[in-house]
């Protein structure tokens, strides 16, 4: 008999224990599916042009000239960068000092590093540390230039997921081509939610 002092609540969820009885701990579900797949840097390549990104290689020696070489391309004479990125990457660039929203918004455009990358959907991850910048400085911009160091990338969003933890809880931001979205009126439309313009330095 269930005592008076029990609300009602627990004397239905009593009466629902009691009807099903005592039940057996569920086995845990074996995962049987790759937890980890070489990587295809060029399918990651084929990725990244299909969504209209440009994408430069170069080894790590030559990643102040593809740097150059792409700010000319684009008919910039220099980016914004975040305070932990070298010096050497581009001697002309702006340090970010806590610019705001306005003066972002102003500027040719910006250049970061970033945390890892999906060679099977092409999407950079940020983390937004030292060499990454804040939030603000990735999304204002409408031109980014990032660099993607080759061991940097995985296969599978799974295997990207599991190398973020170190950099947890910092915020995440992802990157699959240039911004655009076709929810106004399936109209499809550049630059609403980021820069309208992506480019890569892969490094090997």
């Amino acid at each position: 008999m269930v005592g008076k002092s029990m609300s009602a609540r627990e004397q239905i969820l009593g009466r629902v224990r009691d009807a099903l009885g005592k039940r057996e701990t569920a086995a845990p579900v074996t995962r049987e599916y790759r937890q980890s797949v070489p990587v295809d840097i060029e399918q990651f390549i084929d990725r990244l042009v299909d969504y209209n990104a440009t994408v430069y290689r170069s080894d790590e020696a030559g990643i102040p000239n593809a740097i150059a070489q792409a700010i000319v391309v684009r008919n910039k004479r220099s980016l914004v960068m975040p305070p932990g990125l070298p010096e050497a990457w581009h001697p002309s660039g702006l340090r970010d000092a806590g610019l705001t929203h306005t003066e972002l918004d102003a500027v040719e455009g910006v250049l970061t590093a970033c945390t890892a990358a999906i060679s099977i959907t092409g999407t950079i991850i940020l983390t937004h540390g030292p060499m990454e910048g804040r939030r603000a400085l990735t999304l204002i911009p409408d031109y980014h230039l990032c660099v993607v160091f080759a061991h940097q990338v995985v296969e599978t969003v799974p295997e990207a997921i599991r190398s973020l933890h170190p950099h947890l809880p910092r915020p995440i931001t992802t990157i699959s081509g240039p911004s655009a979205t076709a929810d106004i009126e399936m109209t499809r439309i550049k630059g609403v939610h980021g820069p309208r313009t992506l480019d890569v330095i892969l490094v090997a």
